[in-house]
């Protein structure tokens, strides 16, 4: 489960979750300028880009070759709203985007797509839609726009934002289905829709314009992500033809061998038409991508791995000519790019570009690489030491294009930290304290990503721990991305065993680096990561306290509370119906009675990933136990909490938690 693209979009992901929010950190982070989703020209000539201030986020652009001259680009002259997913026309003189500044003086949450002229400057609006926009993408051949869209939508799609409360036909009644919409480029009037009776998560426009694959499933899409399908269906502008029916080109459900089971994201095309290009691996979160790169001819038939036993997880894809393909992998915490021959299913020698410990805008690949038509590609980049830039160039000769934080400074050293454990190399990163002293000792907090189909990479925002005296060490055990799709899938059947082994072996060698005080060491998590809390305190108890954040404790009870259901079966091997001994076996509830470990328990009410009753069950068992323990449920909060008064007074209970929890000896 996971959360990094409306925060950078990811479920049991913590990188929304756990954002600094202590005062000092606060302050330093907010005189941060964060690019974020990056556009090149086809021609390669023009680079936009949205730039973050808070709530609001505005779009910019300028020429490679004058890029000190760049435009403000927002309608109706005013930057007090939100503008985003800019998005080149095929004849890179037209740019789409989003944006919620409709009118003047008028602000809202209701975002259109404007179109802005490069020759003239002019912007036009050209949706006039009531609903949720996602994913603007012109057509090949100029003439249209296609775009996700849930009609009168209350909520944005995905298990990520507070649920609705229940009410009604459960399953039945408000259901919000994502359409692809596409509407003319002329006069924005619709041209067509995919049925309402698929959920769709991403779309690609066919080279010819008169087709787009995307990826669906039944609704309600919250839960069907992990069971989609990749469609094809042919769609040409209104009056032209009859409505097609999409057909089914993969369903990893029925396919034989490595992909069976698995889940698929980031539809491409080939430019010849002929085959479409995706990322298929175990993954627990949709938005949290990561897996092999396969292709399948678009009539049907067996996908083919063109990345088989890669040690690295590709995360994007885009074909440069019908013969490669090139991506964006992490690779034990570096960001890589390369290229691969199709056919030979190899890498092209010398086309590996190592972009070092960063990542590209936090993780959200698909967001923060762009790629023109003449090789020139633009990225966001940044890391532990480097606040977020813009690079562009090609690969030979990449360069950094902005100085927006050229002031910024970490507020602590992080550096990768790697161990060997029953047979597998595992990755991490250790921060340490501010103004650390090696004659001293001091106490250390673990910090377990969610997912568990994610990784904790190199990402600018400092540590809220480190700002309080703690070394903080983020393991990435396996189940994590990063080191190929064999590594990830090693926690299948196992959540809790294997892992948390990793994590307990990469302390050992943390603490044989670093001077750590072991009567200090505490544990926090959110998502997969609360549950690996919850777990933990159940197997050990070198802890001396925990903070488990929207944490599962009951696998099997889990099953029949969470809106996203099929997400566990390929991680389990069956439904909780047909083998709950697997469930239990992995369930902290399990074996409550062990547990010592004084916990915080944290919460939103509405969490459609980790419901509340989760946290209020491992909390009510700790209290008749007579253990330490306290549970805070925050009102009209989901997954990732969105109130900023929430989040401060989150941070300051943790931070407050392991303070008198862990104590420093006089």
């Amino acid at each position: 489960m996971n959360l990094l693209s409306r925060c950078t979009r990811l479920p049991l992901l913590a990188a929304c979750f756990l954002l600094p929010t202590v005062p000092g950190l606060t302050q330093a982070t907010a005189r941060v300028n964060a690019p974020g989703a990056v556009a090149i020209s086809p021609n390669g000539s023009t680079l936009a880009w949205t730039l973050r201030d808070r709530e609001d986020s505005t779009i910019h652009v300028a020429e490679l070759a004058h890029f000190g001259d760049a435009k403000l680009v927002t309608p109706h002259g005013t930057s007090d709203c939100a503008s985003g997913s800019p998005v080149w026309s095929p004849d890179s003189q037209t740019l789409a985007f989003t944006s919620s500044c409709t009118g003047k003086d008028a602000k809202t949450d209701q975002e259109q797509i404007f179109l802005w002229s490069k020759a003239t400057g002019e912007i036009k609006q050209l949706t006039h839609v009531t609903g949720n926009i996602e994913q603007p993408a012109w057509s090949p051949d100029g003439k249209q726009i296609a775009f996700l869209f849930v009609k009168n939508a209350t909520r944005s799609a995905g298990a990520l934002d507070a649920m609705k409360p229940w009410d009604g036909v459960i399953g039945e009644d408000g259901v919000e289905i994502q359409q692809v919409y596409a509407v003319s480029t002329t006069d924005g009037q619709e041209n067509w829709e995919t049925a309402p009776s698929l959920h769709v998560y991403e779309f690609a426009w066919s080279p010819d314009s008169r087709q787009v694959a995307f990826i669906a499933a039944n609704p309600p899409g919250e839960n069907n992500w992990w069971v989609a399908k990749l469609y094809a269906q042919t769609v040409l502008p209104r009056g032209e033809q009859p409505h097609q029916e999409p057909v089914v080109v993969l369903d990893p459900n029925t396919v034989t061998g490595p992909l069976h089971g698995l889940q698929i994201a980031v539809p491409r095309w080939s430019p010849d038409g002929k085959r479409i290009a995706l990322i298929g691996g175990l993954m627990s979160d949709q938005g949290s991508t990561g897996g092999d790169v396969w292709v399948v001819d678009v009539k049907g038939g067996d996908p083919t791995d063109i990345t088989p036993n890669i040690d690295g997880t590709p995360g994007f894809e885009a074909w440069i000519n019908d013969k490669s393909i090139g991506f964006v992998e992490d690779r034990r915490g570096h960001t890589v790019l390369s290229d691969y021959n199709v056919a030979t299913r190899s890498m092209i020698p010398d086309s590996v570009i190592d972009l070092g410990e960063a990542t590209v805008s936090g993780g959200q690949i698909k967001d923060a690489v762009g790629f023109s038509s003449n090789g020139v590609l633009a990225f966001v980049k940044s890391g532990h030491d480097m606040a977020p830039e813009l690079w562009a160039g090609t690969g030979d000769a990449l360069r950094q294009m902005t100085h927006l934080n050229d002031g910024a400074r970490p507020l602590a050293r992080t550096e990768s930290i790697e161990w060997e454990n029953e047979g597998l190399h595992v990755q991490g990163w250790l921060t340490y304290p501010k103004n650390y002293n090696p004659a001293k000792k001091y106490p250390m907090i673990v910090t377990v990503h969610g997912g568990p189909s994610a990784s904790t990479g190199s990402r600018w925002g400092g540590s809220s721990w480190a700002e309080e005296g703690y070394f903080e060490f983020q393991p990435n055990p396996r189940g994590s991305f990063g080191q190929g799709e064999a590594f990830v899938q090693a926690n299948r059947k196992d959540f809790g065993y294997g892992d948390l082994r990793d994590i307990l072996k990469g302390m050992d060698a943390v603490e044989a680096k670093v001077s750590v005080d072991k009567n200090r060491e505490g544990l926090t998590g959110w998502s997969y990561g609360g549950f690996m809390t919850m777990f933990a305190v159940t197997q050990t108890h070198r802890f001396r306290a925990a903070i488990a954040g929207a944490g599962l404790s009951d696998w099997l009870s889990y099953y029949g509370e969470n809106s996203i259901d099929q997400w566990m079966i390929p991680f389990f091997g069956a439904s909780v119906y047909d083998d709950p001994a697997v469930y239990a076996k992995s369930s902290a509830i399990t074996y409550i009675k062990n547990v010592k470990t004084p916990t915080l328990v944290i919460v939103g009410d509405r969490d459609g990933e980790c419901p509340a009753p989760q946290s209020f069950e491992f909390w009510h068992a700790l209290r008749d136990l007579g253990v330490k323990t306290q549970l805070v449920i925050y009102p009209n909060e989901g997954h990732g909490f969105r109130n900023p008064d929430h989040i401060r007074d989150r941070k300051e209970r943790e931070v407050k938690w392991f303070a008198e929890n862990m104590p420093e000896k006089q």
